[in-house]
């Protein structure tokens, strides 16, 4: 997708706010790959969901060895842990990443197959208060963007533990209206009935409303961790939703998995996914490794923001714009500039040789506060009449101190 002038403000907004919020938790920044190896993902992601099964970009490279464009990020952070030698450094880390996505999807409102996630992952802790983190978290980044009408959904989907009877409770009511499902449901009635829980056909989800819950099916120490998640939620004045309904399409969740849901932006309502995945590292090949994490489509932030009103402002113009006459003036115009630039101060000159009529129409257009007109007169007298755009008043300047006038422009 493209990203065109006129919208990276927006974009830079967000990205500039996800790393404000995160460094008052204590993140620091990761960066990883484009793509991995296809087995990766395999591992990580499981091998029976629909982002390996149907939604991955793979490719076979020269020497035969087969890589895949990142689906997501969160198995390329465990990658690079194991490999980098971290899992052995002082815990809890840490970690936050701004990256774009690839998945073979059906492109929609707020849904395209390039698309771009801010996304954080800690390691180390599995305690509840790592979750309720992390949720607060991503409620102090959604309220600093100003996005209204979100609403946090939370959901324990079990252990290794508890999860098999889990699963065995749920194959048997899917099974007994087996006629009813969809192809593709069927075919994950034996190797991932949980999947059927999110299917998006109206039949399916219309029988997975009565399917056995997760919550009612969790062992001892599962039903501990998600009570003292909804204590600590309550301790900070989050608000939330058990919703039995949120299951994940990724199999390394465990336990908590959360959603915010916002109000007016279409069907894709989801703005942040995310739970803990505790034998996500150890499934790579490291060791255990307790871990929770989130991620949030900078694309549906975007339309969140606008269904709450909120508009980022755009950049000033330049300072001052030096529209020069002749080559002698371009040369002089070129070095004022290029002294005010190093000084700090935005300016600009004319590079394509226009007119004055259509320099002064371009000044207009970029936003310019002041401009200045440059000739053979001014460089001899070494003064020149200052315009300022908004209301066309004038005054004259020094050429070698205009530096020093803009400066006080500022103040």
């Amino acid at each position: 997708m493209d990203i065109l002038p006129e919208d990276s403000p927006t974009w830079q907004y967000i990205e500039e706010t996800a790393r404000r919020v995160t460094r008052k938790y204590g993140f620091s920044e990761i960066r990883f790959p484009t793509f991995e190896s296809t087995e990766l993902f395999q591992r990580g992601v499981g091998g029976t969901t629909d982002v390996v099964q149907k939604e991955m970009y793979t490719f076979t490279d020269r020497e035969g060895r087969s890589f895949t464009l990142r689906p997501e990020g969160t198995a390329c952070v465990a990658r690079s842990l194991i490999e980098n030698g971290k899992c052995s450094d002082t815990m809890p880390l840490k970690l936050f990443y701004l990256i774009n996505c690839f998945r073979y999807e059906k492109p929609q409102a707020g849904r395209s197959r390039e698309f771009y996630q801010f996304g954080t992952e800690v390691f180390g802790s599995a305690s509840a208060l790592t979750d309720a983190t992390l949720i607060s978290l991503a409620h102090s980044f959604l309220t600093e963007l100003g996005i209204k009408g979100v609403h946090l959904h939370i959901n324990s989907i079990g252990c290794p533990e508890c999860r098999p009877q889990y699963r065995d409770a749920l194959k048997s009511y899917f099974a007994s209206r087996k006629g009813e499902l969809c192809e593709t449901c069927l075919s994950r009635l034996d190797t991932n009935p949980m999947r059927i829980l999110d299917c998006k056909s109206p039949i399916c989800s219309g029988i997975a409303k009565d399917a056995p819950k997760t919550i009612d099916h969790l062992c001892p120490d599962c039903e501990a961790h998600f009570a003292a998640l909804k204590s600590y939620l309550e301790a900070q004045d989050i608000p939330y939703t058990v919703d039995p309904s949120i299951v994940r399409g990724l199999d390394y969740y465990t336990r908590t998995v959360f959603e915010f849901i916002a109000d007016g932006i279409g069907a894709q309502s989801t703005v942040c996914g995310g739970g803990r995945y505790d034998g996500l590292v150890s499934e790579l090949g490291g060791p255990k490794l307790p871990a929770c994490g989130f991620a949030m489509g900078i694309t549906r932030l975007i339309l969140a923001m606008e269904a709450s009103g909120v508009t980022v402002e755009k950049p000033k113009g330049p300072l001052l714009y030096i529209a020069p006459l002749g080559e002698s003036a371009r040369v002089k115009a070129l070095s004022i500039v290029s002294a005010l630039r190093k000084s700090g101060i935005v300016a600009e000159c004319d590079i394509v040789g226009r007119s004055l009529k259509a320099q002064m129409k371009y000044a207009d257009k970029i936003g310019a506060e002041y401009t200045l007109m440059l000739g053979d007169s001014e460089i001899e007298t070494g003064k020149a009449n200052l315009k300022r755009m908004s209301d066309s008043t004038q005054s004259e300047v020094s050429l070698d101190g205009i530096e020093s006038y803009l400066k006080t422009l500022r103040e």
